[in-house]
């Protein structure tokens, strides 16, 4: 379709306007506070806009622009934490984001009309899979999350993941723009109108019919289920009993996230997080989760427990033996004179180390278990290989250096003598759903999210964070216990619901007696994204019969 004769400035106005008005209805249907069914209609006015015949100028400018006023209106909040590394996320967001549509308008020149909606959703779906497993990535933004704070109405995550979420925005945002499309069509019947309306209607009653039903129909294991013979047994081995599940205690520290590293105040802080965790453990408590960072005082990993600042923490434990902590801290560790982290770091004595965000697993006289963070915030935490020519500047704005080291896989935490199995997932690892589901193969029961969200203080940052904490139990069909530093703490059941709440600013804890059983791991647990791996596969194979039919014709 070709853009009508009018003024060149009417055009562009037109087309910006359309741009500034998909990129405001992606903003007003975000989490945490959106209105989420104006996300199947944030996409129509730039299929609008790709289907006029604009000027590659005037068009890309437009859809940039959506796409920046989405990035800007979601995650300004990271102007708290790093103000040039908010500034450079969120232009380069933008631009990556920019790239299905590119894409789009190649397929256009080279593919039949039929193939020119499709080719972008399965190029759209390829770039969020890409966005998710590359060095930069930041899927924050991934379409499946605009219904995080909606449970009930993607219950069917637990095979698809997000990608079924992305799918569906998609699908229904092409539906509603061939209806009106249809209708502006004098020349089509009515009944073929009818059908494109019917068509955009059906495709969300259908999904949410079908997700309620998986909602109120499937079992979740609540706490105060009996559970079998068989768990009866383990659980008495382990000092609990059916009458008397164990419980898990959530600490809330609420310690100011730009003080907690101050040396002079670590033993103080110390003293407060024993003080909310001895305040809320009972004899039923088997795991105590502190937040990320909480232990502020870095130290080797190998010599923590003759570290004289830790004592207190061991001495707390030792009188508690049946409990176990989960607590984020600050660590190092030395790999001796060859490495091959490329993120280590060269000591004067020839040696080599590395820094790690790390949680670490403690009590009942067990050796200590750590677990290094594995995906970590790009410029903030880890540089891509490609830019580790720019450490001197990223450090100059307060970002990575050499960058933090991190796990290779997945880790949980267990030992035999406690009945949980906990994931334990720090900060930014929580919204990558397929990582998490590795935890699941593991045979994790329980997901324990510790986080750190002060750093953007009370704006929607941290509630877009808890909010897509909730997808990832519905994803694992796991219990989630979140930690949060400043705020906010949550006990989140399989179904995505919120149990229990800390609030923002606030220092307390949460008690739960979260269950230990597992009845199966999810489709999704066991097998990640295959969705966003199909439709990838179909986006190389239409860029492929485009790139072939082209030269087909060419020869011709």
């Amino acid at each position: 379709m070709q853009a009508p004769h009018q003024p060149a400035a009417t055009l562009a106005f037109k087309a910006l306007l359309a741009g500034l008005l998909a990129g405001l209805l992606l903003v007003f249907a975000w989490p945490a506070d959106g209105f989420t069914p104006l996300v199947g209609l944030a996409f129509v006015p730039l299929f609008w806009l790709v289907d006029q015949g604009f000027g590659p100028r005037v068009k890309y400018f437009s859809l940039f622009l959506a796409l920046l006023v989405w990035n800007v209106g979601t995650t300004w909040w990271m102007w708290h934490s790093t103000a040039v590394g908010a500034v450079a996320a969120i232009l380069a967001n933008s631009l990556l984001m920019l790239l299905p549509w590119v894409g789009r308008a190649w397929l256009v020149k080279r593919t039949p009309a039929a193939l020119h909606f499709w080719g972008f959703v399965f190029l759209w779906m390829g770039f969020e899979w890409l966005h998710l497993n590359w060095e930069i990535s930041w899927p924050w933004l991934t379409l499946g999350n605009a219904f995080a704070n909606h449970p009930q109405w993607v219950r069917w995550y637990n095979i698809t993941g997000v990608a079924g979420g992305s799918l569906w925005i998609l699908l229904q945002n092409g539906l509603v723009y061939q209806a009106l499309k249809a209708w502006g069509n004098n020349s089509l019947p009515r009944q073929q109108k009818m059908s494109w309306s019917l068509a955009s209607l059906a495709l969300p009653l259908v999904l949410w019919g079908a997700s309620h039903f998986l909602y109120h129909n499937t079992a979740v294991d609540q706490p105060t289920e009996q559970g079998s013979d068989q768990r009866k047994t383990a659980s008495l081995a382990q000092g609990t009993s059916a009458t008397n599940p164990p419980n898990v205690v959530v600490v809330q520290p609420n310690i100011d996230p730009y003080q907690k590293f101050e040396l002079a105040q670590a033993d103080q802080q110390l003293e407060h997080l024993l003080a909310l965790t001895q305040s809320a453990i009972d004899s039923q408590t088997r795991l105590v989760i502190w937040p990320e960072t909480a232990m502020s005082v870095a130290e080797w990993q190998d010599r923590i427990p003759q570290n004289p600042y830790y004592q207190k923490l061991f001495q707390f434990l030792a009188q508690h033996p049946q409990l176990r902590l989960l607590s984020g801290v600050e660590s190092f560790k030395n790999h001796g004179p060859t490495t091959e982290s490329p993120t280590a770091r060269r000591l004067d004595n020839g040696q080599y180390y590395d820094v790690y965000n790390a949680a670490l697993w403690a009590g009942g006289g067990q050796p200590l278990q750590f677990y290094n963070k594995s995906k970590l915030v790009p410029g903030v935490e880890s540089l891509p290989s490609f830019l580790r020519w720019l450490s001197p500047v990223f450090e100059q704005f307060g970002g990575s250096t050499g960058g933090y080291g991190r796990n290779d896989s997945a880790q949980v935490f267990r030992d035999a003598s406690n009945p949980y199995a906990a994931a334990p997932i720090i900060c930014y690892e929580s919204i990558y759903g397929a990582y998490v589901g590795e935890y699941a193969k593991q045979n994790a029961n329980l997901l324990a999210i510790i986080t750190n969200d002060g750093w953007w203080g009370n704006t929607p940052g941290h509630r877009q964070h808890l909010a897509y904490a909730r997808l990832r139990a519905i994803e694992q069909e796991l219990w989630v216990v979140r930690s949060a530093n400043t705020g906010i703490s949550a006990i989140i059941d399989p179904q995505g619901n919120l149990v229990k709440t800390l609030g923002w600013d606030q220092a307390g804890t949460l008690t739960f007696n979260v269950p230990t059983q597992m009845t199966s791991r999810s489709f999704y647990a066991r097998n990640g994204d295959l969705l966003y791996a199909f439709c990838a596969s179909l986006g190389l194979a239409t860029v492929l019969f485009a790139s072939w039919r082209h030269r087909a014709n060419k020869i011709r």
